[in-house]
């Protein structure tokens, strides 16, 4: 790694301030977040993503697909595009949320994209979760998004609730789809506004719907609207609805996981959009 530069120390400020990126009010500050994992870091790069710093540890890196993404960032870094570190087993452990956690981690700018930034597509089918508050709930929905080929995931909420997008734990669990879905975050009103100015069919989620998720239709333009696993969703998605839908619990527990039930009507809506398709991307699976 002949254009890195080499940290031994933990109290280099390069690592301090990398630590320092757990907190989102620094994060915040900097508008810019962690990556951690070669997968992770290769879909960052793939997509366009370039990172401020990158730091590397030889001695945990993973071997699959390592050597091209050290070539991808050595070349950034020949271009001052990026500033490479290589870093100590001690150092990589004090930086990284997992021991060993593949060997590299990169920092990267904020995503700044607004509703109006979201690609056009011809018969969208959208994901609104609001008020989410896990970063592992939220990575997953991702994962979800990113296999249901969804056309984007919008975050709603007031201002400051809910789980940032840009908590390194959620990139993390999103296993890099954080980087392959389009995400805007935003509040109620403005989403509510932008659906409705796209002719898109609110559909929301409650256990106080009548009608089962199953037994309506998701083939024209619709967006399905999650809430948080504690509160539900609110009066602002309840009374803009379309549509509401319940997902059927015969037990006495009356919340199912965040991301298990969004992948439930996802997938539901993939089936009926491609059930009349040869070759859909529902064969694979037995349905």
């Amino acid at each position: 790694m002949p254009t890195s530069q080499f940290i031994t120390s933990l109290q280099n400020p390069h690592v301090k301030n990398l630590v320092r990126l757990s907190n989102r009010r620094h994060r915040d500050q900097l508008g810019r977040t962690v990556v951690e994992g070669v997968r992770e870091a290769a879909l960052a790069l793939q997509k366009g993503f370039v990172p401020v710093e990158a730091f590397v540890c030889s001695d945990y890196l993973e071997a699959a697909g390592s050597q091209s993404l050290i070539g991808q960032l050595n070349q950034l870094a020949s271009g001052s595009q990026t500033q490479l570190f290589e870093v100590t087993p001690d150092v990589y452990d004090k930086m990284a949320y997992r021991s060993g956690g593949g060997g590299i981690l990169l920092v990267i700018p904020y995503t700044r994209r607004t509703l109006d930034d979201l690609p056009a597509a011809e018969n969208p089918l959208l994901a609104v979760v609001d008020g989410a508050e896990k970063p592992g709930n939220l990575g997953a929905v991702l994962r979800t998004a990113d296999a249901a080929g969804l056309d984007a995931l919008l975050l709603t909420g007031t201002e400051g609730e809910g789980t940032d997008i840009h908590n390194p734990n959620v990139i993390r669990a999103s296993l890099g789809a954080f980087f392959t879905v389009p995400v805007v975050t935003t509040i109620r009103e403005e989403a509510v506004t932008w659906l409705r100015r796209n002719h898109v069919t609110i559909v929301a989620t409650t256990p106080d719907a009548q009608e089962i998720y199953t037994d309506v239709s998701y083939s024209g333009p619709t967006a399905i609207i999650m809430g948080s696993e504690s509160s539900g969703l609110g009066p602002e998605w309840l009374d803009a609805a379309d549509v509401l839908v319940r997902i059927p619990m015969a037990g006495e527990v009356d919340s199912l996981n965040l991301s298990v039930s969004t992948a439930l009507v996802l997938y539901e809506a993939l089936r009926q959009r491609n059930s009349m398709s040869p070759g859909s991307v529902l064969d694979g699976i037995g349905a």
